[in-house]
């Protein structure tokens, strides 16, 4: 007993199968920020972002940086975006004149400064890269809180001192052990010497 499809279901089965390699031939990109930076107000933050693609980059490549207001439920908007070696401001006025490229494509560095960060910076930055075929992925977020300078992450200064203590103690003990090695080894040839 043979069995046929009908028109209609085998057109849909290479519809399905025609679809299942147009996807399988997109790659994905990853894209990689911190997630939480802390920036001094006034001073000027630089935003790293990096991407892994399976593709050469090539001129068609692109970045484009989102902010989202600290507190905005909103989209995000565009402040900055880079493709062909050539870079172009968003729409957002409070980033006009405040954003740098810091990145190099060649190195899948895709990383921006912005110039004077202000507590209205507050708030959410997007990394998006696209690397075509390289399209499909994730932009990567990283949370800006721009601070008083008194209000940075400090380094402990128990755990300073600790290092300090630390390495003179060790410079001690180093110091100590040469001294019996070498001391050891003149009375070693002082008895050679006698036979």
């Amino acid at each position: 007993m043979e069995i046929r499809l009908p028109i209609s279901t085998h057109s849909y089965v290479s519809v399905c199968v025609s679809v299942v390699f147009i996807i399988a031939g997109v790659s994905a990109i990853d894209v990689f920020t911190p997630a939480e930076v802390f920036v001094e107000n006034g001073t000027t933050a630089t935003l790293s972002c990096s991407f892994k693609s399976k593709e050469v980059v090539g001129s068609a490549a692109s970045v484009t940086w989102y902010f989202l207001a600290e507190g905005d439920t909103g989209q995000p908007t565009s402040i900055f975006y880079h493709s062909g070696g050539k870079h172009f401001p968003g729409s957002l006025p409070q980033f006009k004149s405040r954003v740098e490229w810091a990145g190099d494509m060649n190195k899948k560095d895709a990383s921006i400064r912005v110039i004077q960060m202000q507590f209205k910076d507050n708030g959410t930055f997007s990394c998006d890269v696209k690397n075509p075929p390289d399209i499909t992925g994730q932009m990567s977020v990283t949370k800006v809180r721009v601070v008083m300078k008194e209000a940075l992450p400090h380094t402990s200064t128990a755990v300073i001192v600790g290092g300090v203590i630390g390495a003179v103690i060790g410079i001690i003990i180093i110091s100590v052990v040469t001294y019996l090695i070498i001391r050891r080894q003149e009375h070693t040839h002082d008895y050679e010497g006698g036979r």
